[in-house]
């Protein structure tokens, strides 16, 4: 990368109808006289727009609260409860080592030497002699004391700050905290915009788009996903006897975010200001060398508290999951997304709830992948270690049926607790006998759902080195506890000799992919998804774009993320190229379409084909995403009904079939929805929402503008899911070009001439598929999985989640 300092300098995209001065910012502080609301003119927007999408996604004032209060409470339990137990508790007393000399009457022998719980907690006085004798506990005590407080004054700092927004959402946006709930983001984002027009938050621009307002919630996330794209981040390690493996914990995460974005010594002089030395090339070597010592002091500061925070680890771990291990051993081999895999599968200007709910969505899918490669031979020693463990459980179970007392012999619960979690181990390693191997199938359908996949898994979905590489972004519960453990002491190696190594890649990377845009600030320039900037010509992009190969985005992160972002945003406009690169797509897809089968023929072999053509198709959006994964060539499917065609032309069949329920009255005020309706007398399948809500009672359209913005999210997420599986087959079709012909394959350029080309589709039955009077998306689930890392980077700075999010 180093070799590429001269590829561009530092930019300032300007706004088209107001031009700044430097210092302009300061006016972000100005508050009109007479005006009597504090959110007129904000000066950190970042923190403000960060707050409200928080507030919205935590449910409001009370649940937030609740849970600072509970973090607090959390942290003092943990001190305290560990010191109680290494210096309040008598174990000789009760493990029955020493016998225990009771006074009083006596009733039986037994009686004196029953141990009762009090009999093995020390008195208070000795308790706290033995506190007062140990130095490193009062240390240790003193250090938790100090951050403790420190926490306590940021949790009050937060609960003001959280009022505020409270009050914001009231008399601002006009939304009551008992109706949170049942607001969408996208509606919440709407009267955002809506207040800006009228009540300037801020002074730089007259209007705020969604990209302004998601560019402000997420500017540090882009340029870690762009980080990550551009495998600039050292989080890829070789290990002996291991081969490459990927880590990248919570530690780590926190590390790289204070040393690149909010810390002291970053490379920002503020929450939306690159400094501008680092906008500069002639000297880029002596910032490289200041960034290495900055990592250098940052690894030797992890290296001396390896210790402290270890023990926090370790003893967080113990109370947080022992339990959990207790009651369901088999949790340990649950998976879930691995934190570089949350990064790697990030959209650009993605928020935390699509992510998640789009990841949720693939869970399943990815589960039973990873659980269709199984090992012969661990199948056999799991079968035969869990028969003799079974027997000798079941003797022991039996024994303690018929007396009691066998639980008074020493260790029984002990054998039968370990005998019971080795039983459920071995039966994780035993296949399901009614499996049906189908990876590429599998494979497929989790690619619908995370949008991005290395080429080379194409065709290999069946080979361990698939499986491996898919492990390391869906990794196993018992992994990712083992990396958070490990971090302590691996962070500190991975600062001082790796990350140090890149520091002028790191200097080389900021100046030249960092712009500043009017009312914004300065934004990572891949967020902008640029299709002229960071287009890749293998991904649907070419004749459009003019990156070089190292402007390119990597597996084809602008454009997908691109389709992402406009599908989620419909009243979003994009710029010029954008506009040219969309309307391309649209184009292939009708040319491709021509030459699949139709949407009817797909759907009839979707599995839930009967849910959709039934009064009740609430399962819809499944269903059509199922009908071009049903499609995706199987060996030995029957093809007496549907002719062989590819699957990026049975995908463009179904999306070409969303397209002609955009009017063009519409505009950009659409929603690529099917709304589900009663049986009709002209046997339609779909309605609009006119229609239905016409049959229904004023109190009745409520629930059913609620159940409506549900299914459009649905929808939406269903329309991006086939446009992720048209531009992976169109690209594999790309590179796999100069081996032979494909099929149905109508190079980008060629489209321009047939803009004007709809697509017919003929059929004995009719799918009627209409756009939303309101023009909106939302109603998804509101599942969110922050990690605590986040959460404390939240609190502390105005900027920070996560999200990057395409366009379609």
């Amino acid at each position: 990368m180093a070799g590429f300092e001269t590829y561009q300098e530092y930019q300032r995209i300007e706004d088209y109808d107001e031009d700044l001065p430097p210092g302009e910012e300061d006016l972000l502080i100005h508050v009109p006289e007479g005006r009597g609301d504090p959110w007129h003119h904000i000066k950190n927007l970042d923190n403000f727009f960060t707050r409200i999408y928080h507030f919205h996604q935590k449910n409001g004032f009370a649940c937030m609260v609740l849970s600072e209060f509970f973090e607090l409470v959390q942290f003092l339990f943990v001190v305290t409860f560990t010191t109680f137990l290494f210096n309040c508790v008598e174990y000789d007393v009760l493990f029955a080592n020493r016998v225990v000399n009771h006074t009083g009457q006596s009733f039986g022998p037994l009686d004196r030497n029953k141990v009762t719980l009090p009999d093995a907690i020390l008195p208070s006085e000795q308790c706290t002699e033995r506190i007062q004798g140990n130095s490193w506990i009062i240390f240790l005590l003193i250090m938790a004391a100090i951050f403790w407080l420190y926490r306590l004054v940021k949790v009050i700092c937060n609960v003001l700050s959280y009022w505020e927004i409270r009050q914001f959402y009231k008399k601002a946006l006009k939304i009551q905290m008992d109706e949170l709930c049942n607001f969408s983001w996208q509606e919440v984002q709407g009267r955002l915009i809506h207040l800006q027009r009228e009540q300037p938050m801020c002074v730089q621009k007259r209007e705020l788009s969604e990209l302004d307002i998601h560019h402000r919630i997420l500017r540090f996330k882009n340029y870690t996903v762009a980080m990550i794209n551009k495998s600039l981040l050292p989080v890829r390690l070789r290990v002996p006897f291991f081969g490459d493996m990927i880590f990248l914990t919570q530690g780590l995460k926190y590390n790289f975010e204070l040393i690149l974005f909010w810390g002291p010594l970053s490379l920002f002089q503020n929450k939306w200001s690159l400094h501008p030395k680092y906008k500069r090339a002639a000297n880029r070597q002596e910032l490289a060398k200041q960034l290495s010592r900055v990592i250098l002091l940052t690894g030797l500061v992890n290296l001396l508290l390896c210790p402290f925070v270890l023990v926090w680890q370790v003893l967080y771990a113990f109370f947080s999951y022992a339990e959990v291990i207790k009651r369901e051993p088999g949790s340990l081999g649950a998976r879930r997304w691995s934190l570089y895999g949350r990064l790697y599968l990030r959209h650009f200007n993605e928020l935390d709830h699509e992510l998640q709910g789009r990841l949720g969505r693939g869970y399943k899918p990815a589960a039973k992948y990873m659980n269709a490669f199984v090992s012969p031979l661990l199948a056999v020693l799991a079968r035969n270690v869990a028969f003799f463990s079974g027997s000798v459980l079941a003797v022991l179970i039996a024994l303690t049926v018929y007396d009691e007392d066998v639980l008074t012999v020493q260790h029984i619960l002990t054998a039968i607790t370990v005998l019971g979690v080795v039983i459920t181990i071995s039966r994780s390693f035993i296949p399901d006998e009614h499996m049906v191997w189908c990876p590429e199938q599998l494979l497929q359908c989790v690619l619908a759902h995370i949008h991005y996949m290395p080429d080379h898994w194409k065709g290999n979905a069946n080979k361990s080195e698939t499986r491996d590489e898919m492990a390391q972004l869906f990794q196993y519960k018992a992994v990712f506890i083992l990396e958070e453990l490990l971090s302590p002491i691996i962070t500190p190696f991975i600062l001082i000799f790796h990350l140090r190594s890149k520091s002028l890649e790191i200097i080389d990377f900021f100046r030249n992919f960092t712009v500043d845009v009017a009312g914004v600030g300065d934004i990572c320039s891949f967020a902008q998804m640029d299709i002229r900037r960071h287009g890749n010509p293998q991904w649907m992009s070419e004749g459009q774009t003019e990156a070089s190969v190292y402007q390119q985005a990597e597996n084809g992160k602008t454009e997908l993320s691109l389709m992402h972002f406009t599908i989620k945003n419909p009243h979003w406009e994009p710029p010029q190229e954008s506009s040219v690169f969309i309307s391309h797509l649209k184009e292939k897809v009708n040319q491709d379409a021509q030459t699949g089968p139709s949407p009817q023929l797909l759907l009839s072999e979707a599995p839930l084909c009967s849910s959709l053509l039934s009064d009740e198709s609430a399962m819809a959006p499944d269903n059509l995403l199922a009908s071009v994964l049903a499609h995706s060539g199987l060996p030995g499917r029957n093809r007496r009904f549907v002719p062989p065609s590819s699957t990026a032309s049975a995908a463009a069949s179904v999306l070409a079939s969303l397209s002609l329920s955009h009017q063009p009255h519409a505009g950009r005020s659409r929603s690529h929805t099917l709304l589900p309706s009663r049986q009709s007398q002209d046997d339609t399948m779909y309605c609009s929402d006119h229609t239905v809500g016409d049959r229904m009672s004023a109190s009745d359209s409520r629930l059913l503008s609620q159940s409506y913005s549900g299914l459009a999210s649905e929808f939406a997420s269903a329309e991006m899911s086939l446009h992720a599986i048209y531009m992976h087959e169109v690209h594999q079709q790309k590179t796999q070009h100069a081996s032979g012909p494909f099929q149905a394959s109508v190079p980008m350029r060629e489209l321009s001439t047939n803009r004007a080309q709809g697509l017919q589709i003929q059929s004995t039955q009719t799918v009627t598929l209409v756009p939303p009077t309101s023009g909106r998306l939302g109603g998804w689930a509101e599942e969110e999985e922050e990690e605590h890392a986040d959460e404390e980077e939240i609190n502390t700075n105005p900027v920070q989640d996560q999200t990057s999010r395409g366009s379609s």
